[in-house]
């Protein structure tokens, strides 16, 4: 458990900064440890909490997490999400009221992404505890030959990191996904039937179909073919992970019976393919907010070229322009670059323009001849396109 926490380490640091997306994922046959190894035991009463030694990932994850949150001051802040795939339907389990389906969408900033899912703001290692214990205890669980808590569903337990920057500078948001996986069965060994069996079908329809894509990924970039993410739910979520963009941990849980050899080798086999994926991790940044800051510093350069533009020019002030705003009335004064800094009044000086010289302040717009108004007007409006890009253009 200390090795597999020791390499974690550089996934917590990384969904943190520079704001990777980090996935954790438990596979192996039903009854090896999976959930135990991501959870370890849950606590008897309060008064009982679990032994440092025996704490599961998860735990261990939540604490390097929040401390880390800490020395970097009121600036991250936390929230989970907490989802079970069971017979190929999502929902939530920290949602409160009955486990309705939750609809599975797709966009092309997103990706694929559940819609309505509950995220819950937490700051605390108890809230999050809190949170883990309240949505494992709804996750669907049965008893069959081999294991008599059998999970019956995926879990994916995502902790959301974003920051709290100011507007003027983009932010980033990281993410920490947790997925226990429910373990692969024969229905022969386990004596499933009924709603078991038909339980165990989906898991392992789910498991072949990541196994699928596993396969796919591991070969050359060259000699791949497409890769079946819409095959199952649970590639769909982990498309993201699998695909490239992000880091992925896997950890193979065997069982030590001897009856179980085959299914051992199996999942051996499984996670030897698993290592040969290669991936190109990318950080995760707000496309909105990227864009408005290159807009403000694109509305800076040109206020900045405008006002050296009237200084030149020895204009105190420009006549205001009307333009229509769709669906509205007429507005007065909208110099493109300028932001509505003209109003029925004249100009809204600003202090960077207070302290020009004072050359020409005494002159009114009226006092200007008109033909030389009219040069100036042009010489305004037809500015070369690189004015528009925020370059500096050649004046004369």
């Amino acid at each position: 458990m200390a090795s597999q926490c020791h390499r974690l380490g550089p996934c917590l640091r990384l969904s943190i900064f520079p704001s990777f997306s980090c996935t954790v994922f438990a596979f192996g046959q039903t009854g090896s440890g999976k959930t135990y190894t991501l959870m370890g035991p849950l606590p008897q009463s309060e008064t009982q909490p679990v032994a440092p030694g025996l704490l599961g990932l998860m735990q261990r994850s939540f604490a390097c997490l929040l401390e880390q949150s800490r020395s970097h001051g009121s600036d991250l802040a936390l929230s989970a999400s907490y989802l079970e795939i069971y017979n190929e339907q999502v929902r939530d389990l920290l949602s409160p009221g009955p486990p309705c389906a939750l609809p599975l969408r797709w966009s092309k900033t997103r990706g694929f992404y559940v819609e309505n899912q509950l995220n819950v703001d937490f700051e605390s290692l108890e809230a999050i505890a809190d949170l883990l214990l309240q949505g494992s205890q709804r996750r669907r669980t049965s008893a069959h030959a081999l294991n008599r808590h059998s999970s019956r569903s995926h879990a994916l337990l995502t902790i959301h990191i974003r920051s709290r920057a100011p507007s003027a500078c983009p932010s980033k948001q990281g993410s920490l996904c947790f997925v226990d996986l429910a373990g692969s069965e024969r229905v022969k060994e386990t004596g499933s039937s009924g709603e078991l069996s038909v339980e165990a079908n989906n898991i392992n329809r789910s498991l072949l179909a990541l196994g699928h894509c596993i396969s796919l990924l591991a070969k050359p970039r060259g000699k791949r073919t497409h890769i079946p993410y819409r095959d199952s739910k649970l590639t769909r979520l982990l498309a993201r992970s699998l695909g490239g963009s992000g880091i992925t941990l896997m950890v193979a849980c065997i069982s030590p019976s001897s009856r179980c050899l085959s299914e051992t080798l199996s999942t051996l086999h499984y996670a030897s393919r698993a290592r040969r994926v290669t991936t190109r991790p990318l950080a995760n940044k707000v496309s909105r907010e990227k864009l408005l800051q290159t807009l403000a510093e694109e509305i800076h350069a040109l206020q900045l070229e405008n006002l050296s533009l009237r200084q030149q020019l020895c204009l105190p002030m420009v006549p205001t322009r009307s333009t229509e705003v769709p669906g509205g009335d007429l507005r007065v004064g909208a110099w493109p670059g300028w932001g509505g800094r003209y109003g029925p009044a004249g100009l809204h000086r600003s202090p960077l323009e207070r302290q020009l010289p004072s050359e020409g302040a005494g002159r009114t717009g009226s006092e200007i001849p008109e033909d030389s108004l009219k040069h100036h007007l042009l010489l305004v409006d037809s500015m070369p396109s690189s004015h528009v890009l925020g370059t500096r253009p050649r004046v004369p």
